[in-house]
């Protein structure tokens, strides 16, 4: 492609309206939009499976994306950079959740047990082992401070 530099403004500004139009707004501005908390009794497997059969999923019609505040029970690291927790939801049951590369962030605040995090997440599906099982896939964590911190 070749462009005059008078013109570089005039194609700046056309070029941010049709990547905001085919991209969405929200994708731009960092906003993440959530359907709420899964319900008690949705923490399962069954939840996880119907949500996957549910699509399909793509661009104009998105994932569901949950959110909610979990005790914190369990932490530990994968592969150097995942976040792999194991959480307590506000109705007492316990799920699994992986939080992908969440340590190539230098700055990425700890999350340690006996803490709460707030997450937005998507319910997913781990097979591993014979054994399906839900798994809370974090697209976004803030962590609080641990109790007594």
């Amino acid at each position: 492609m070749t462009l005059r530099a008078e013109r570089l403004e005039e194609f700046r500004q056309a070029f941010a309206v049709e990547t905001a139009r085919a991209a969405g707004e929200d994708v731009l501005s960092g906003d993440l939009h959530t359907d709420g908390p899964l319900e008690p009794g949705e923490f399962t497997a069954d939840t996880a499976v119907a949500l996957r059969e549910g699509g399909p999923w793509g661009s104009g019609f998105a994932e569901p994306c949950f959110d909610g505040r979990f005790a914190v029970l369990e932490t530990r690291v994968l592969g150097g950079r995942h976040l792999k927790l194991r959480l307590r939801a506000p109705s007492g049951e316990i799920a699994d959740a992986i939080a992908f590369r969440y340590l190539d962030d230098p700055c990425a605040p700890a999350v340690r047990p006996q803490s709460t995090a707030e997450l937005a997440y998507r319910a997913a599906l781990d097979e591993y082992g014979g054994a399906r099982r839900l798994q809370l896939v974090a697209e976004w964590l803030a962590p609080e401070p641990a109790s007594g911190a």
